[in-house]
């Protein structure tokens, strides 16, 4: 990500006297035009950066700046560790482990105690995650357009993107961008994105201020919904919702009230319960469940049958 690769080269530049455009571009795996984008963001942000062309040229950072260390303790050391180690979880390169090697290499005398958090960002996706959050980093950091095929409940399709964010929420990484084909801003799951590569077509930025991906927006609770569990199915609910989302009723079930967003993944989530579950409100949902089961019943009696 952008952010991560502006305090590497940062920190490159506190550390050496001198470097070149290209030197950063190898190291980063980036283009030489990302790294002098870089360096003018650098710049804006009031870093004196000095830069000089020809033999014996480079980037430099004037003489006399220093950043100090000291505001940063021994826990806020543990922290930024932490938070690279969960980045390598899903980087396709070896940046974010070689940038946590020269911390602990300069900073092993201000870094106590063992390590207390691990994050682990690639759950189950590690081999497939990696080569597409590295794509869609080159992408955004070079302002390419990128290209993949998508997997929706409504249908494939192609889709073209001006990509802005890479998002981790709700379990799951998401890609934010200007969708050409909606000509409006979309949110696309990482795991239903297929043949993710970036292309040579540059784009103009847009106005893109960070997504607003707060449940209510991203999943507005317009279906109200009730429905019975067996006592035994309390640590799901505890788990997905939390314990105040349901109360005991005197024969031990559990009635759960909640604001739910969408009909079908409603009706599948309570599928997942089995016989554990009974759906009382709203009656649409209720209904498809038992058209469901009608047909799943008839399948599996001709089955049976063979």
């Amino acid at each position: 990500m952008k952010i991560d690769r502006l305090i590497g080269i940062l920190s490159v530049l506190l550390q050496e006297e001198k470097t070149t455009a290209p030197e950063l571009a190898e190291r980063f795996e980036v283009s030489k035009r990302t790294i002098n984008r870089d360096i003018e963001d650098l710049c804006k942000a009031g870093i004196p950066i000095r830069t000089a062309q020809g033999t014996g040229g480079g980037i430099s950072i004037m003489d006399g700046y220093r950043m100090d260390r000291t505001i940063l303790t021994s826990k806020d050391m543990q922290m930024i560790l932490a938070g690279l180690r969960s980045l390598d979880s899903v980087s396709g390169s070896s940046y974010y482990r070689q940038l946590m090697e020269k911390i602990q290499a300069r900073s092993s005398a201000f870094i106590v105690g063992r390590d207390s958090l691990l994050i682990d960002l690639s759950s189950w996706y590690r081999d497939s995650l990696a080569p597409k959050i590295e794509a869609i980093q080159d992408a955004i950091g070079d302002r390419h357009l990128i290209k993949f095929r998508y997997y929706a409940p409504s249908g494939e399709s192609e889709r073209t993107l001006e990509p802005y964010y890479l998002v981790f929420r709700w379990s799951s990484w998401y890609l934010w961008g200007w969708c050409l084909k909606r000509k409006d801003f979309r949110l696309f799951k990482l795991n239903r994105m297929d043949n993710v590569r970036g292309t040579d077509e540059v784009f103009e930025c847009r106005e893109a201020s960070v997504p607003d991906l707060s449940n209510e927006k991203i999943f507005p609770g317009e279906i109200k919904v009730k429905a019975l569990f067996e006592a035994d199915q309390k640590w799901r609910l505890v788990e997905e919702f939390g314990p105040s989302s349901f109360t005991q009723n005197n024969d031990g079930r559990l009635l759960f009230i909640a604001d739910y967003s969408d009909i079908e993944n409603l009706v599948t989530w309570i599928m997942t319960f089995g016989d554990k579950a009974e759906l009382l409100e709203p009656v649409e949902a209720r209904e498809k469940i038992a058209s469901m089961v009608q047909k799943m019943t008839k399948i599996y009696k001709e089955d049976a049958a063979l």
